[in-house]
């Protein structure tokens, strides 16, 4: 993310919600982005998924600068590259569980793809669901609900998956299960994990924590306590560069 900015409405209406914003996510991190309700942590997930366009700046993914993308190029990227996991599963009720798995790699025009069945049935074996693949998914509990949103987000391979309050809508048992799911997945497929989340202690020991405060963003590694007031530079955990835009 190089000096992100994004901004709603003009004169008196004008509402920044990103505001100069710069970090790197590595190959591989799980990372969390945490901050109050309309600090602006929805926003930048959402332009990292390429789902808004920002008013300044830019998104870098693997050398791509996806700033000059046409539409058409954009979608296909975030298609090919990108997992959505929202805090509802948000599956079609008229599809069984494994038709919601199969959906995106149709979606993305493979619907020839031969292995695409297997590979459905892979995932939902992953993730604890084999027995359920021809129920309809209003049949299913919540948490299960959500563990297939998990697999129908990795169906195509992502190098990046984005998650928004992939626990919000469950109880404790479900949350605990659904994080360690993403976090062994990531482990295991060396993929990308970046997840906005009300309640970052739930989830452990993650990569690095971006927190996002009036649409700025300050980082740092663990989920420690900062030692020292805001802004005072002495957090120990600080993962932050000095790359501009970032503020401690």
């Amino acid at each position: 993310m190089r000096n992100l900015s994004k901004v709603y409405g003009h004169g008196e209406s004008r509402v920044v919600a990103l505001d100069d914003a710069s970090f790197e996510v590595h190959r591989g991190e799980f990372v969390l982005i945490v901050g109050s309700s309309g600090s602006g942590k929805t926003t930048l997930l959402h332009m990292i998924g390429l789902l808004n366009t920002p008013t300044g700046g830019s998104v870098v993914i693997d050398g791509t600068d996806t700033t000059w993308l046409s539409n058409n190029k954009t979608a296909s990227f975030r298609n090919r590259r990108l997992g959505f996991i929202a805090q509802f599963s948000n599956l079609l009720t008229d599809l069984t569980v494994l038709e919601n798995v199969m959906l995106p790699r149709q979606i993305a025009g493979r619907r020839g793809d031969g292995r695409i069945k297997d590979d459905a049935m892979a995932l939902l074996r992953a993730v604890g669901l084999e027995a359920q693949a021809d129920s309809r998914s209003n049949q299913i509990s919540g948490g299960q609900a959500q563990r297939a949103a998990i697999a129908r987000g990795l169906i195509n391979n992502p190098s990046i998956v984005l998650a928004d309050e992939p626990t919000g809508n469950l109880d404790s048992v479900s949350s605990y299960n659904v994080i360690e799911l993403m976090k062994s997945t990531a482990k295991r497929l060396e993929q990308t994990f970046v997840v906005v989340t009300h309640d970052p202690g739930q989830f452990g020991d993650v990569d690095r924590v971006i927190t996002v405060h009036d649409g700025r963003v300050s980082e740092r590694r663990k989920l420690e306590p900062v030692v020292g007031s805001i802004g005072s530079g002495s957090g120990s955990g600080s993962g932050s560069g000095s790359s501009g835009g970032v503020v401690r």
